[in-house]
């Protein structure tokens, strides 16, 4: 007999201490990825799965076993009241999805991009409860031993002052994959590569580097029939003075993901593709440093954990055992949307773009594009008054 099922204020403000019932929404590609990360997870159990698609959602349920499948989210959440959502959905959606769940008392477990505008994430920020539950946004670039270990050594000035940087998301994306239909179009995708692709690079750089002040960008539609960008470049100024350079493509048959951080004591450069290790991190001691102790305590992180989905899941469930706010949500989740949305801003008008400056008066609150999608893929002038 199941015990009964607490209220979501009961769940908010007592510690979990059952087995975490999780639900997915959305049974495409990515919902794979988050199964097995809850599979390894002794104390997560999947309990049902939803998707509009009956089809779609048959051939997963045949796949993996286990889940209850549900074709109506509503009837879900009633039936099933599940502590964890995974939002495994397309992004025009996702305010939608977390906003229901949220306010059923579960705690969410987002893709990226969170959503479509900085608008529509103050809308799922507000259906959080004051003590929970909470969304967190997946950005698991930031997650693994590699990317902890360079934040704790930039953190403690190890590598000296951060000063020039650059980050490059340069994929491949051929037209097959833009037959998917939400794919390449801005009311459902939300943009292009800035903001479909290069968000995991943009945000791992954040994450090391901290506030950024300032951007200044060009975007275009250089090859793909899409609606939106397939390339874009920027430069962004952060608090402590550092400056970057920002490559994203889907026009790239050399594909790479790279970022790269040049500081007063050392280069940090990080090269993968889809997730990285220990081995793609690389430390060069700038020429005045001969520390060979110091040296080797940079490039040896005491453990090897891969970036995923899975470590970032273990992130989040820490956070729900003790009832605190996860990571990748709240504020820490709203600066990689706001940056994407400046970076669009600057191009759209041909000018700096400051941090803070977007607010809901401001046409790119609303919609990332402000409303002139053609500024941003070449179709029409940039605004440069």
């Amino acid at each position: 007999m199941r015990r009964p099922r607490r209220t979501r204020e009961e769940k908010a403000t007592s510690p979990t201490d059952h087995r975490l019932r999780a639900a997915i929404i959305g049974t495409g590609a990515v919902a794979t990825h988050h199964l097995t990360a809850m599979s390894e997870h002794d104390d997560v159990e999947p309990v049902a799965a939803v998707d509009l698609a009956p089809e779609r959602l048959n051939a997963f349920l045949a796949n993996h076993a286990g889940p209850r499948g549900y074709t109506d989210i509503d009837e879900m959440l009633a039936t099933e009241k599940p502590d964890l959502v995974s939002v495994c959905t397309p992004p025009a959606s996702h305010v939608d999805h977390v906003t229901r769940s949220l306010r059923a008392g579960a705690w969410v477990w987002c893709e990226k991009p969170p959503c479509l505008s900085l608008a529509g994430y103050e809308e799922m920020i507000a259906a959080q409860g004051e003590h929970g539950p909470y969304v967190s946004f997946v950005f698991q670039q930031r997650f693994g031993s590699g990317a902890r270990h360079a934040r704790e050594l930039l953190e403690a000035h190890e590598l000296g002052t951060p000063l020039v940087a650059h980050c490059q998301t340069t994929w491949y994306r051929d037209s097959e994959y833009f037959a998917v239909p939400w794919r390449g179009k801005w009311e459902t995708e939300g943009g292009g590569p800035t903001m479909g692709h290069g968000i995991h690079q943009l945000d791992l750089l954040l994450h090391l580097l901290g506030p950024w002040t300032e951007v200044r960008a060009m975007t275009g539609r250089l090859w793909h029939e899409v609606a939106t960008e397939d390339v874009s470049t920027a430069l962004v100024r952060f608090d402590s003075g550092a400056m970057a350079t920002v490559v994203n493509s889907v026009l790239s048959p050399d594909e790479v993901s790279r970022i790269r951080l040049d500081c007063s004591e050392a280069t940090v450069e990080l090269t993968h593709l889809y997730g990285h290790s220990n081995a793609d991190w690389h430390y060069t001691p700038a020429p005045h440093v001969t520390d060979t102790a110091r040296i080797e305590r940079w490039r040896s992180p005491a453990r090897d954990e891969p970036s995923s989905h899975g470590a970032m899941l273990r992130q989040l469930v820490a956070a729900m055992r003790e009832g605190r706010r996860p990571p990748c949500g709240g504020q820490d989740g709203r600066g990689i949307l706001e940056l994407v949305t400046a970076l669009y801003k600057s191009a759209a008008t041909g000018r700096a773009v400051y941090s803070g400056e977007i607010g809901p008066d401001d046409p790119f609150h609303a919609v990332v594009h402000g409303g002139a999608p053609e500024k941003l893929t070449g179709d029409g002038e940039a605004d440069r008054s």
